[in-house]
């Protein structure tokens, strides 16, 4: 095991998606040093122990080479926040660590970029891509060669069968499915329950 695997973590953000993500890290023995919140986190027994801070900049209390950031913000349709909080920090020389429920299949043969959010019972299969930072929820399933582009949010239950390919910020309702050989552009959205049968747009 690596030195950076084992660092601390502080989480960004203190809602429903961090505690999910919180809770991966502690039953896979990760020590979460803080979380950065601006709202009340008591509620979530998850959260116990662990102190609040509430704003973005308190970050900067940690050395960026001592610890690894989660981002814990979900990520919405249209929405960029997600990316502007990572990419401020990403150029300060913060890194963000890659998190991979023990549940989830990850074929050997698949690539999952840094920052990238794979959880419980999610497949990723034989030859797939998951860009950086994307989010694959539970039991998402990504079909064999595949190719996920960065800051996308496959929802849970979604389904991308084989050689789809996304472009960046990408948002997959619950429950859909994209049928394979589909190209999906950049900031596009699919609504949860849809079946996606034609290219939504022709990708660079």
């Amino acid at each position: 095991m690596s030195d950076k695997a084992t660092l601390p973590i502080v989480m960004i953000g203190g809602g429903g998606h961090a505690s999910v993500l919180a809770e991966i890290l502690l039953n896979q023995g990760r020590d979460i040093l803080a979380v950065i919140s601006p709202e009340d986190i008591s509620q979530r027994p998850v959260f116990k122990g662990i102190p609040l801070l509430e704003k973005d900049e308190d970050i900067l209390k940690f050395d960026k080479d001592n610890i690894l950031l989660v981002n814990g913000i979900g990520m919405m349709p249209k929405s960029n926040v997600k990316r502007q909080i990572n990419e401020y920090f990403l150029s300060l020389g913060y890194k963000f660590e890659t998190i991979i429920a023990d549940s989830a299949h990850i074929s050997p043969s698949a690539v999952i970029e840094s920052g990238a959010q794979i959880l419980h019972v999610a497949i990723v299969n034989t030859g797939a891509k998951v860009g950086a930072h994307s989010i694959v929820n539970t039991a998402s399933v990504v079909e064999h060669d595949c190719y996920i582009g960065a800051y996308n949010h496959l929802a849970p239950r979604s389904l991308l069968c084989g050689q789809v390919k996304t472009g960046m910020n990408v948002f997959v309702g619950a429950n859909a499915t994209v049928i394979n050989n589909i190209s999906i552009g950049e900031d596009s959205v699919i609504g949860a329950g849809c079946t996606i049968r034609k290219k939504l747009m022709i990708m660079s």
